[in-house]
């Protein structure tokens, strides 16, 4: 089995990724009786050479509901019969997670409104405040 290679120039060493196999539900019929088809992906990201520090703490930032007491990430499939097709769909979820915190947010830089913004916005108000005016009855 590969280095899973979830970013452009990162690879997690495989001996940092620990399967363990499972008995799945569902679909199979007999066969998930008697085959350990689920897999189970544990990785510690925080004890990873494979990450640069600022990744990691994006990482951690979006993706802590997701971790154990201990700091593992559990990644679970036991959508496919085979177990080869289940490690492949841990990493490729493993990868998607890494990727999705590869590259920093773009940071938002507060711009004001133009001057013909401005304007626009005050005929409006003048228009709908002229609007509602004429709508009054003035008895005397």
């Amino acid at each position: 089995m590969t280095d899973a290679k979830p970013g452009p120039d990162i690879s997690i060493p495989q001996d940092e990724l620990h399967f363990t196999y499972a008995r799945s539900s569902g679909k199979g019929g007999q066969n998930v009786n008697k085959v350990n088809s689920k897999a189970v992906l544990k990785w510690n990201p925080a004890g990873s050479r494979a990450m640069p520090p600022a990744v990691k703490q994006r990482f951690f930032e979006k993706f802590a509901n997701r971790l154990t007491t201990e700091g593992d990430l559990v990644i679970m499939s036991d959508e496919h019969r085979d177990q080869g097709r289940n490690v492949s769909e841990c990493i490729a979820r493993l990868k998607d997670m890494i990727a999705s915190v590869w590259r920093a947010p773009k940071v938002r830089r507060a711009t004001k409104p133009t001057f013909g913004s401005k304007q626009r916005r005050l005929k409006s108000k003048k228009e709908h405040s002229e609007k509602k005016k004429s709508r009054s009855w003035r008895g005397d």
